[in-house]
């Protein structure tokens, strides 16, 4: 007797099963579980488009050549820099945001560097080719070695690569492709599936460089966000805020490079800028002796980014006092809350408390915890920080200080920006070796920190 074919799976982690379910069993994920249409379980059943250029049984790892992958320049360097140092030879990269976020505009600038020695073929399904034209005269992209071609249709798309043979194809966006022998309506996750494989077929196959831009969901996450995940090499997530006109580009995954690289740009009306000092442009605008202001040095990737972290306490009007944190990981913020009522003497337990990271960066490493806890006890006591002293530190549960690797890059990168006093753990892991002008304020715990303001 025949084995039936499942008939549902999970967008999450592709388990598959014979009926629906409001919770999925192998990755516990909630209403993730949708329906397979009959010609998806066909070609499933069937197996995978063999790839070309592929053997097609097993090999010695000894017998597989080891090459070096081709890297080329896309004209942009804090996009290289996200990158791994340019993009590669028959890769697939997602460039994933919320919508007018800049994700058409910083593929168009990069097609004025790669036309210079590629070909770029520029498929939208959004857009028509007159659009993409008046856009591409705004940004000052060159016209020769750029293919436009407005359609939706995944088999057209592919049969149009197959003759033009770019060296590069870039697709906007994903969400709009559909794949004619899928039930499924265009945007779902089976055609977000189905078109994404096809297209990998294509850079594996072909050496062709993919770039597919994507959208993002209601959560903040890429539409059929592990599905996609796992299929491309590259993840970039392109993020800002809607009134800042600072953008950030940052890596989710990336087999060919560093995952914790970023790349930061400013939206102008030529199109997205690169922000080659960020430090320097999250520092802008500064205020002086305002209390509740700290600024530390934060690690992205190999790049040291100087970042303003700030703080409001205000007696609460009400029984619950009130908070709220932007930038900064809430739980960890509270968790610092609790250390400097604890360890440090200040009661804080009835005021409303505000915490926000400027320049629309997110602080997840514990090197800022210090400046929050110098920038809170600001705020409490109303006296203002020193306009020249940094803070960078870890602080624990009982309220000492424990040393951050890569200090002596991060302590350089302070001084740069004109600073001339740092709070640092008194302990380090390390020999410090700070830079002229820079004075060294070694502290062992919160109440030494906070004595720095008396």
């Amino acid at each position: 007797m025949a084995k039936a074919k499942s008939l549902f799976y999970c967008t999450e982690c592709g388990n598959e099963s014979l009926k629906w379910q409001g919770r999925c069993p192998a990755c516990g994920a909630w209403n993730t579980i949708v329906e397979q249409p009959a010609a998806e379980a066909k070609k499933k059943a069937s197996g995978p488009l063999p790839r070309g250029g592929g053997s097609r049984r097993p090999r010695p790892i000894a017998e597989v050549e080891a090459v070096d992958e081709l890297r080329f320049n896309t004209g942009m360097s804090e996009l290289d820099r996200v990158l791994g140092g340019g993009a590669v030879k028959g890769s697939l990269v997602l460039v994933g945001g919320a919508p007018g976020i800049g994700k058409s505009t910083l593929m168009l600038q990069i097609c004025d560097n790669l036309c210079r020695f590629a070909n770029v073929l520029y498929v939208s399904g959004e857009e028509s080719e007159r659009q993409i034209k008046l856009r591409a005269q705004r940004l000052g992209v060159r016209d020769e070695g750029l293919y436009l071609y407005s359609e939706t249709n995944l088999d057209d798309i592919v049969e149009a690569v197959q003759e033009q043979k770019p060296d590069v194809l870039i697709v906007d966006s994903i969400q709009t492709i559909y794949n004619g022998d899928s039930n499924s309506s265009p945007g779902s996750v089976a055609q977000v599936k189905e078109c994404t494989m096809a297209l990998m077929h294509l850079a594996k196959g072909m050496g062709v460089t993919v770039f597919v831009v994507g959208h993002i969901n209601k959560e903040g996450s890429l539409a059929g966000p592990k599905v996609l995940e796992h299929m491309v090499d590259c993840v970039l997530h392109f993020e800002g805020e809607e009134h800042n006109s600072y953008r950030i580009l940052r890596a989710a995954k990336n087999r060919f490079g560093a995952t914790n690289e970023i790349g930061v740009f400013e939206m102008v009306d030529k199109g997205l800028v690169e922000v080659p000092n960020p430090s320097e442009a999250m520092l802008s605008g500064r205020p002086e002796n305002m209390p509740g202001s700290c600024v530390t040095c934060v690690m992205e990737g190999v790049r040291p980014v100087l970042a303003e972290v700030q703080a409001l306490l205000s007696p609460s009007a009400y029984g619950n006092s009130r908070r709220s944190s932007n930038g900064f990981d809430y739980n960890r913020a509270m968790m610092m809350l609790a250390v400097l009522e604890k360890r440090g003497g200040l009661v804080l337990s009835n005021c409303d408390f505000y915490v926000n990271v400027i320049g629309g960066l997110t602080l997840d490493e514990p090197a800022a915890d210090l400046a929050l806890i110098v920038a809170l006890a600001s705020s409490f006591r109303d006296k203002p920080v020193p306009f020249d002293l940094a803070a960078i530190g870890e602080v624990g549960l009982t309220g000492e200080l424990r040393s951050v690797n890569t200090l002596n890059q991060r302590l350089s990168e302070v001084r740069r920006l004109g600073f001339t006093k740092c709070l640092v753990p008194a302990r380090s892991s390390g020999k410090l070796l700070p830079p002229d002008g820079l004075e060294l304020i070694r502290v062992g715990n919160i109440r030494e920190a906070i004595a720095v303001l008396v």
